[in-house]
């Protein structure tokens, strides 16, 4: 049977997950305030820079003295963007506190459970606490390891296909409107997304969220020659939003005027050294961790995407299968370990929705959930 306790987190989980594509690089989090048996008030963190969700939650009520208070996150007790929300929980005169998990950061650890239980307030911990870390684990990741989590995705049809063969019938995607639209809800999520050369040259993309909510995000293109055009889209709009061109030594050495005019338009240039022939991804994911790219979409195409499978280096994939067979209007297949992927192999937490006509397959990696569910106390 589901405790009163299990009860109330589990509303202030589903809370924080409507803050989710918004609050990014922020954690997601809900509140919820009982009193007397009674939820009085409801509250999550909205968006990015906005007051957090006890503040929102203590907001929502006249009289929370006395109340219990039930959040999926230690309360901050710092100074960043908004004032310590233990301080306005102390001020509030709750009597008690549920959090189902203590925030990993450096500026928290514990140091907010600690003022509170200083102030006469009383404290449980844990409850709830896998779904809570399953909810925020990118953000636990990068403030455990300030490491990237590395999202794998790409849309197949049932027989493995990424691509129609040409564009001559106005064709150009597989997946449906719905998928397309989760998709662009995933983007939101993160501040970085990767692509392969071979992705910008058959398509031109932005790699932007469609509709934009004001994100910013890091475009970031492997680029072993500096194929890029000049004339792409993504170079014409570096000067509204970050693009970051990776390439290896001796293409940047070899190509000085085109490494001048890519950065005239406003993109960044890094060189890194390659590895027997092919990119150095623990480098790249080193250098876009540095840069505080705490979750990283790599969107393809299928020879980056199989690049990082075979290295070990992702924490989450999202697959959108469509329900249909190109055969041979089909083209640019996926490799045997991304079909192993689809088929939810060696994936943690499986998750199995429908939009539309189309399947989405999400999982955890066990590298990226193993050290997720260890961390904090």
């Amino acid at each position: 049977m589901t405790s009163q306790n299990d009860k109330y987190m589990q509303m202030a989980l589903e809370l924080a997950r409507q803050g989710i594509g918004a609050v990014e690089p922020n954690p997601a989090v809900g509140c919820v305030i009982v009193k007397g048996g009674e939820v009085i008030a409801r509250g999550w963190h909205k968006k990015f820079g906005e007051p957090h969700a006890e503040i929102n939650a203590l907001e929502d009520c006249t009289d929370a003295a006395g109340a219990t208070m039930y959040v999926n996150l230690e309360p901050c007790c710092h100074e960043g963007k908004t004032g310590p929300c233990t301080d306005a929980i102390i001020k509030a005169g709750l009597a008690k506190v549920v959090i189902a998990m203590v925030d990993p950061s450096n500026h928290a650890g514990g140091k907010g459970i600690e003022q509170l239980r200083k102030a006469g307030i009383e404290v449980e911990l844990g409850i709830c606490e896998t779904e809570a870390k399953l909810l925020n684990a990118p953000f636990i990741k990068f403030a455990v390891t300030g490491k990237s989590w590395v999202i794998l995705k790409w849309a197949q049809s049932i027989d493995g296909k990424m691509a129609w063969t040409g564009q001559a019938d106005g064709r150009r995607w597989i997946s449906g409107e719905q998928s397309r639209e989760d998709a662009h809800n995933l983007r939101r999520r993160v501040q970085g997304i990767l692509v392969g050369i071979g992705t910008v040259l058959a398509d031109d993309p932005l790699l932007i969220a469609r509709p934009s909510k004001g994100e910013v995000v890091t475009r970031i293109v492997l680029d072993s020659r500096l194929r890029i055009p000049l004339d792409s889209k993504l170079l014409a709009t570096a000067g509204e939003m970050p693009v970051l061109i990776l390439t290896n030594q001796g293409a940047s050495e070899a190509e000085p005027q085109k490494c001048k005019q890519i950065t005239e338009k406003g993109a960044e240039i890094v060189t890194y050294p390659e590895v027997e022939g092919r990119s150095n991804l623990e480098f790249v994911l080193d250098e876009l961790s540095k840069r505080g790219i705490g979750q990283l979409l790599v969107e393809g195409g299928a020879n980056v995407i199989d690049s990082f499978i075979e290295e070990g280096i992702f924490d989450e994939i999202c697959v959108y299968i469509a329900q249909k067979k190109l055969g041979d209007e089909g083209c640019v297949g996926i490799s045997d370990a991304m079909a192993e992927l689809a088929k939810a192999v060696g994936l943690q937490y499986v998750d199995i929705k429908r939009f539309g006509k189309d399947l989405r397959i999400s999982g955890f990696s066990k590298r990226g959930i193993g050290a997720i569910l260890a961390a904090g106390g």
